[in-house]
């Protein structure tokens, strides 16, 4: 009696065991919840990269796909599919006899539903357990679920050769079309994939893939689903099949920062099936990258044989002015060859380039672009360590007294330090740190843009010019929706720094350095341009931050192990050519582009030896011009 209470007791708890792994494996199928790829698109709705986890999958919701789509699967896998069960106890026994003619499992008989269980919780092994599990849990998905259900989860599971997952993302990868596109001969292509991935795959066996597909037509013709022209039209064809990487990353320095800043907020980024839409424009960013090398070739062309080719690298930041939109993002050279963003993860110093916020400074607190300060020789020491240090200009050479404007526009090292001196080093520090730079020296060597930023960052603060005194933080997302819909938008961080009158006295004297200065390199005909070069000690570092009415470029190069590039190279020299050359072709791809810099309300002019000059009631030109003007009869415009 005691034995078989046991074997009861194991029997009952077979079934119990067997019956909770059922619904567990049910539940799997019933709750299907699958890893998604997530896509990166540019502004213009252009996909920049896929990104998955394992399997690459595009989901598509049923009523997305095409009846032609079913029509092909069910004539192929399962004529009867909306007739049965989840069992087909006809093809059953057919196929039984078969195999008991051959003494072994040689044909299967299972329905799209069952196909769905293998697919997606059992294994492939020809088992007489295995199809016993299989048909159990068909007849319970049956039970669950709607028979157009059981066909979104088929489709969108199964593998269909290449590392596509589901019958969308196959379309696109094979294909480049969306389900609604495809003809009948790529429809059946795609239906009859799933039996034999890797054979039947037409990237590496079009004649297996063609053959295959013509019985899927010939299937849907002998059963009277197509008509004798469609049948004989799609055996004759002979779809285009594309070969591309999984991932379709064009843009990988763009796709590295994407992932980089979403990560923190969305862990699931590589699995959760989102649609990111980001602020680059496709077409500009290759125009990035093409114009960054015009740069570098020409660095590399001037160092000859010194050049120093596994260090030298660039990076270029494009950013349009009012709105912070990111509209291209190149953090190096050759991505193959190094993967390090340097638009974004490196620090590098601003050298001269730095100069105009300590000149909008020195405007915001009364001077004028007319104002004279020392440009003279000094000695500095430094009281805790002794230690001294005597800045010299790049031509080394001094004016004694000099213009504020003449000073910017000849990058004048020694006027610029006896400027921040004569502000006030507290007071700008201060002022600097309010408008958001971070880790910026207490000492003069800021004068010279004595710090660490990075390229995207240091675009932010450079937008305060072109936007007339407001600082526009840079964006890269613009939205991202999730698998069930819901959108994030991201709108840019803004400051005001300065009004507007003050920000355009500025941006005239940035035009004079492109016009007649350091940044002569940088003019591009029929357009405005202003900016400023930048070169540290020893040719570390170079940079060009140039803007135009509309967007703002700025370039760097340097080495990346921070040592001295070749000698002479400079802003002017290195990086100027760069921002010339993508500014010359991007008015090819913009001619509606605004060209000239508008001039705001309280802004004055008046001739002084000729040239216009301009001034505010903050900024009034030095009483030494007045008198001038005065003498010379100068004119207010």
């Amino acid at each position: 009696m005691s034995i078989l209470m046991m074997v009861l007791f194991a029997v009952v708890l077979a079934i119990i065991f067997l019956y909770a792994q059922i619904r567990f494996d049910a539940h799997k199928i019933i709750e299907y919840n699958p890893k998604l790829t997530t896509q990166i698109y540019d502004r213009n709705g252009e996909l920049i990269a896929n990104l998955f986890e394992e399997e690459h999958r595009l989901y598509v919701p049923y009523e997305e796909i095409p009846a032609r789509v079913i029509e092909a699967l069910v004539a192929t896998e399962d004529t009867s599919f909306f007739e049965h069960g989840g069992i087909n106890i006809e093809a059953i026994f057919r196929a039984l006899i078969k195999d008991i003619k051959a003494m072994k499992l040689v044909e299967g008989a299972s329905t799209i539903t069952q196909q769905l269980v293998k697919n997606t919780v059992l294994t492939r092994q020809k088992t007489l357990t295995r199809k016993i599990n299989e048909a159990v849990l068909a007849y319970t998905i049956e039970a669950e679920l709607s028979k157009e259900e059981i066909l979104e989860r088929y489709f969108n599971h199964v593998y269909f050769g290449h590392g596509y997952y589901g019958i969308k993302t196959a379309a696109l990868g094979y294909f480049n079309k969306s389900l609604d596109r495809l003809s009948l001969k790529e429809i059946a292509m795609l239906v009859g994939l799933p039996k034999a991935p890797s054979s039947y795959d037409p990237t590496r066996h079009m004649d297996l893939s063609l053959s295959r597909a013509n019985q899927v037509v010939n299937r849907m013709y002998t059963i009277g689903w197509i008509s004798e022209s469609e049948y004989t039209k799609a055996t004759l064809e002979h779809p285009v099949v594309y070969d591309e990487t999984l991932t379709r990353n064009k843009a990988p320095y763009v796709v590295d920062e994407v992932i980089k800043s979403l990560l923190p907020e969305y862990e699931d980024i590589k699995r959760g099936g989102y649609q990111i839409y980001t602020s680059i424009d496709l077409k500009l960013q290759h125009l990035a990258h093409e114009s960054l090398n015009v740069g570098y070739q020409g660095m590399v062309s001037r160092a000859g044989k010194n050049a120093n080719l596994s260090e030298l690298n660039g990076a270029m930041v494009v950013v349009e002015n009012t709105t912070g939109n990111v509209l291209a993002l190149v953090g190096g050279i050759d991505y193959a060859k190094s993967s390090f963003n340097r638009a974004t993860q490196s620090k590098r110093q601003p050298g001269s380039s730095f100069k105009p916020f300590l000149y909008q400074k020195a405007l915001d607190w009364g001077y004028s672009p007319l104002s004279e300060i020392p440009d003279i020789s000094r000695t500095y020491v430094n009281s805790e360590t002794d230690e001294t240090w005597t800045p010299k200009n790049y031509e080394n050479n001094f004016e004694g007294l000099i213009t504020l404007k003449e000073a910017i526009v000849h990058s004048r090292n020694l006027a610029t330090i006896n400027l921040l001196s004569l502000l006030g080093m507290d007071s700008v520090h201060k002022e600097l740190k309010k408008d958001g730079f971070k880790n910026i020296a207490m000492d003069l060597t800021l004068a010279l843009g004595s710090f660490g930023i990075s390229p995207l960052e240091y675009s932010g603060f450079y937008s305060m010019f072109p936007n007339y005194g407001v600082k526009v933080e840079p964006i890269l997302v613009k939205s991202v929706i999730t698998r069930t819909g819901e959108e994030k938008v991201y709108l840019p961080k803004t400051q005001t720094i300065t009004s507007a009158k003050q920000s355009f006295l500025m941006i005239d004297m940035l035009k004079e350095v492109v016009k007649r200065g350091t940044g002569r390199n940088a003019q591009v005909s029929g357009i405005e341009i202003a900016g400023k070069t930048g070169t540290t000690n020893s040719n570390v570092d170079v940079w060009f931050c140039g803007f135009s009415p509309d967007i703002e470029v700025l370039t760097w190069y340097g080495n990346d192990n921070n040592t001295p590039m070749h000698k002479g190279e400079t802003g002017g020299r290195a990086a100027a050519p760069a921002f010339k050359h993508f500014m010359g072709k991007y008015l090819e791809l913009h001619p509606e582009t605004t060209r000239t810099f508008k001039i705001p309300e309280g802004v004055n002019a008046r001739k002084v030896d000729g040239t216009t000059e301009y001034f505010t009631d903050v900024s009034p030109l030095p009483k030494s011009s007045v008198r001038e003007l005065k003498e010379e009869g100068g004119l207010i415009f």
